[in-house]
C-alpha cells in the first residue's frame, strides 16, 4: 500500500461557505440553514486529515453526541491515548469525530454512517435511544476549534447503558446537569458550551 493511501481522508467544508451562511462564535441552535448546505455533496470534500488539522480555511465537519438518560449525562476524561493530542486530560460529555472517505452510506448519508461508526469505536451503547439534532459548535478561539464545526446530537437513552470502549476513555459515568455545571471548568470547550447553552437554568 503507497503512503497516499495510508493517509486518513475527512470531509471538509471551505470556512467561507460557513462565513457566508451566518458566522457566529460559540453555540448555535438554529440548525437547519447551515446543514441543508454544509452536508451538500457540492460543497463537501475530503481531504487529508494531516493538512486540514492546521488549515483554517477549511472545517472538519464532527458529530458530538451527548448521552442522557432521566436528566442525567454520559461524561468521561480523555486520556493520553485518545486522538487529538490538544484534548488530553479534558472532561467531556461529547462522542464523536470525523468523518472519513471510508464511511459509505449505509444510513442514508455519510454523515449518519460516520456519527455511528465513531460511536461504535468509542462506546458500547447497549440501550434504544431517540436522537435528536439540536445545536452546532463553533469556536475559533482556540486551535483546535478553528478548524472544526460540531453538530451536537442528544441521545436520549431508555436505560443508563452505555460504557466504554477505548481504554483511554477514562472515570466514564453519568452525572445530573447541575453536578457538571459545577466543574464545568474542567471541561473541553465544545462541552462547556453545550453545558452552558443547553442545561443551565435560564
Amino acid at each position: 500500500m503507497s503512503v497516499t493511501q495510508q493517509v486518513e481522508h475527512v470531509l471538509v467544508v471551505p470556512t467561507l461557505l460557513f462565513r457566508e451562511l451566518g458566522y457566529f462564535q460559540g453555540f448555535c441552535t438554529d440548525i437547519e440553514p447551515y446543514l441543508k448546505t454544509l452536508l451538500d455533496p457540492a460543497y463537501i470534500s475530503f481531504r487529508p486529515r494531516d493538512q486540514m488539522e492546521n488549515d483554517p480555511s477549511f472545517k472538519q465537519l464532527i458529530p458530538y453526541c451527548l448521552f442522557r438518560h432521566e436528566g442525567r449525562l454520559f461524561h468521561y476524561k480523555r486520556g493520553k491515548a485518545q486522538g487529538e493530542g490538544r484534548l488530553h486530560s479534558k472532561r467531556s460529555i461529547g462522542v464523536g469525530g470525523h468523518i472519513s472517505s471510508q464511511d459509505r452510506n449505509l444510513f442514508g448519508s455519510v454523515y449518519l454512517e460516520a456519527m455511528h461508526r465513531e460511536i461504535a469505536e468509542e462506546v458500547y451503547l447497549e440501550t434504544t435511544y431517540r436522537d435528536t439534532c439540536v445545536g452546532l459548535l463553533n469556536d475559533d478561539a482556540s486551535d483546535v476549534g478553528k478548524v472544526h464545526l460540531g453538530i451536537v446530537h442528544i441521545f436520549d437513552l431508555d436505560a443508563p447503558k452505555v460504557r466504554p470502549r477505548e481504554k483511554s476513555m477514562l472515570e466514564t459515568g453519568f452525572a445530573s446537569t447541575a453536578d457538571l455545571l459545577r466543574e464545568v471548568d474542567q471541561f473541553e470547550t465544545w462541552s462547556q458550551l453545550c453545558l452552558t447553552h443547553l442545561f443551565a437554568a435560564k
